[in-house]
């Protein structure tokens, strides 16, 4: 069985899988239940109920003698969870599973061979399939566009067999693996985004780190979506996604694209939302964009953090971004060969 909390802790487990319960209800046994069942058997589970009004996700986590509960007294948002799971984790590998994410019984053991074919890897992303949808794709790690406009690659595309073992912009959060140790050297989560494109942030992070996500096809989970935020078009996942998505191109987009990136952005977004089912959105969409310049000031003291920090090239960055417009009016995954990670960059 998983590790228990009960269990020798002087032996650290190779992988800690980390759930964030948040009115997750069902879904979270189920996810459960799929994940008593792995193949791999070295690791611990650690649930936290983020505050939940909803009683029953703490409940059915309790239920599972294998998980190790943790029970907040305030919403810390997705990304302060990741970030208290990863200090409260034991193993080398930090897995960040969905609770409306439902693992094959060997995705697991998938991300544990990807790791030792690549040991110069330390991030990893899975395929994920539309729970709800079947034959069709939910997504293939996670793309960033010249457009400042992030997706997952593939999402709701059908599933013809196109993942194949490559590289991708960035892991998708809702069923990763990383290696704890650089997840922290990173900084984490920023918890100034809350939910939404933390993710992809901690992704743009990695590029600037020259640090490789490989998406592994045989690590497999089917995925429902949003099931704790209310769907993709609620108020809340709007305006945190719309504000988000500034916020990464602030704090991370290399001086020399900034120009170029936040106009295209600004363009971009002003095409979406001018679609006749996003114009109920209107004016959220406006308050979202004055919050993301209101909290610039902030965001750019962040950026000069990881601004010194950069580790690759100007040309990486650009060669890790897609510039076909077509890949984003289509949702089309960008997968390319996985290289090694080098420690030296370029300005």
């Amino acid at each position: 069985m998983a590790q228990s909390a009960q269990d020798d802790k002087t032996q650290a487990p190779r992988l800690s899988v980390c759930i964030f319960a948040y009115n997750s209800g069902p879904t979270l046994r189920t996810c459960l239940e799929h994940l008593a069942a792995q193949t791999f058997r070295d690791f611990e589970t650690l649930v936290i109920d983020n505050a939940s009004p909803d009683p029953g996700d703490a409940e059915i986590a309790a239920s599972f003698p294998f998980v190790r509960l943790i029970r907040n007294a305030e919403n810390v948002g997705f990304s302060g969870a990741g970030n208290q799971a990863a200090r409260l984790a034991r193993g080398r590998w930090y897995v960040l599973l969905n609770p409306d994410a439902f693992a094959r019984p060997d995705w697991l053991a998938e991300l544990v061979a990807a790791s030792e074919r690549h040991p110069t890897v330390r991030s990893f992303t899975s395929v994920q399939l539309a729970e709800d949808q079947p034959g069709y794709l939910d997504g293939l790690g996670d793309v960033m566009s010249i457009f400042g406009i992030p997706y997952r690659g593939g999402y709701l595309s059908r599933d013809v067999g196109q993942a194949w073992e490559g590289e991708v912009f960035s892991p998708c959060g809702a069923a990763m693996m990383i290696d704890r140790a650089l997840f922290q050297e990173l900084g984490g989560f920023d918890e100034d985004f809350f939910c939404y494109c933390e993710d992809v942030d901690l992704g743009y992070r990695l590029q600037l780190a020259n640090e490789p996500t490989a998406l592994v096809p045989g690590a497999v989970v089917g995925h429902v979506g949003s099931a704790s935020s209310g769907g993709r078009k609620s108020e809340f996942a709007v305006f945190h996604g719309t504000r988000n998505r500034f916020w990464v191109l602030f704090k991370n987009t290399p001086a020399t694209l900034l120009p170029l990136v936040v106009p295209l952005h600004l363009l971009a977004l002003t095409a979406i939302y001018l679609r006749a089912e996003n114009r109920p959105h209107a004016r959220l969409i406006w308050t979202a964009v004055r919050a993301a310049f209101a909290g610039a000031p902030k965001i750019f003291r962040s950026r000069a953090v990881v601004q010194r920090g950069r580790r690759a090239s100007l040309l990486q960055i650009a060669r890790a971004l897609t510039w076909n417009p077509r890949d984003l009016s289509g949702r089309r995954a960008v997968i390319k060969p996985l290289r090694s990670p080098s420690r030296s960059g370029g300005a």
